[in-house]
């Protein structure tokens, strides 16, 4: 299924239903009386979060959504009936703005979170409505009220606990795939993994995390170059960011200091706020260094990075490493769930 993370629509909530004038009419029976009924609400639109959707491509094509209108009111007290409600079925981590002012209105992160969007207009009045001592025989009658309608944007923000970062071919993909569930592809060339891929990381029975691994960003990601800053989105969500940096690059004369700080940079411009994020250093592919270069090698990278945070070293082909990396997030990942979260509502995966 294709990858859509990002979807604009027209949802319009049906009308509701006009009243009616009407006077009973019966064999024998003089005076009858108003008996026009009010006409039926429009359906509402509503939006139901499903864990089992991973994407907005279906509405990359389907485009407006239309609730029913309600039955107009009838004669013998007959009220018209509501307009049939749609719902409208997203991934959970969606994000709903208005198009027009760009102002946030909903945001669903729960499973089967079901919210109304747009709202049903209230029908009208009929006659009998009108009926009073000194108005026996009203005519007057009120059209059903319109219901909402609206131009949304769609933004699919996924919801991990922990974002990869870093170059094309920096090792990420193989990285999830050493540590969780995910089978994401993976090739011995740039720019592989063309869309997010999540993977659950099992620490112990009933504790886990998500991990989000995304296309690798290039300098000059924050003016479009490259695939990375259209799903950096993506890691806004997330606790902590691990910055792979591949060790031992391929190609000669590539300095993956420079590498590393380009990324820094295009973080920094993309948001600070991403960009202020915890970030971890995370130096891959020791397995391609010789043993007894490690050592001076990720000394040197440090002291030019001049980096502060925690570093980490390992190799995600064969492995070396990431045990200690996986529990060392496990473990700040519960520390900040226990800091934040109020007390009654805790994820059962960090407690």
């Amino acid at each position: 299924m294709k990858f859509v993370d990002e979807a604009f629509i027209e949802i319009a909530a049906g009308d509701g239903g006009n009243g009616c004038v009407s006077f009973r009419h019966e064999k024998y029976k003089e005076f009858g009386g108003p008996n026009g009924g009010d006409g039926g609400r429009g359906g509402h639109v509503y939006a139901l979060a499903d864990s089992a959707l991973n994407t907005l491509v279906d509405f990359r094509y389907a485009r407006r959504h239309e609730a029913k209108r309600g039955q107009h009111g009838m004669g013998s007290d007959m009220f018209g009936a509501a307009g049939d409600d749609i719902v409208l079925k997203v991934p959970v981590g969606t994000l709903i703005t208005d198009s027009e002012t760009g102002e946030v209105l909903y945001e669903l992160l729960t499973d089967g979170e079901k919210i109304m969007i747009a709202k049903g207009g209230d029908g009208g009045f009929g006659n009998m409505r009108f009926k009073s001592a000194i108005n026996r025989a009203p005519r007057q009658k009120t059209p059903g009220w319109p219901g909402d309608k609206k131009s949304l944007k769609l933004e699919l923000k996924v919801l991990a606990d922990v974002g990869l970062l870093g170059m094309p071919n920096a090792g990420k993909s193989t990285f999830i795939s050493a540590v969780s569930n995910a089978r994401p592809r993976i090739a011995d060339y740039p720019f592989t993994t063309l869309h997010p891929n999540l993977g659950v990381v099992r620490v112990g029975p009933e504790q886990s995390f998500v991990v989000a691994d995304l296309p690798g960003l290039i300098e000059g990601a924050s003016e479009g170059a490259g695939l990375g800053h259209l799903f950096l989105r993506h890691l806004q969500r997330t606790r902590v960011l691990l910055h792979l940096v591949d060790l031992a690059p391929f190609d000669e004369g590539v300095d993956p200091v420079a590498q590393a700080k380009a990324i820094i940079a295009e973080l920094k411009k993309y948001d600070k706020a991403l960009h202020a994020k915890p970030r971890w250093l995370v130096l891959n592919k020791l397995d391609m260094v010789p043993t007894d270069e490690r050592e001076a090698r990720v000394k040197d990278f440090v002291k030019r990075m001049r980096w502060k945070g925690p570093v980490f070293e390992i190799s995600a082909l064969t492995r070396e490493g990431c045990e200690p990396l996986v529990q060392a997030v496990y473990k700040y990942l519960r520390v900040e769930h226990l800091a934040t979260q109020p007390e009654e509502a805790p994820d059962p995966r960090f407690t």
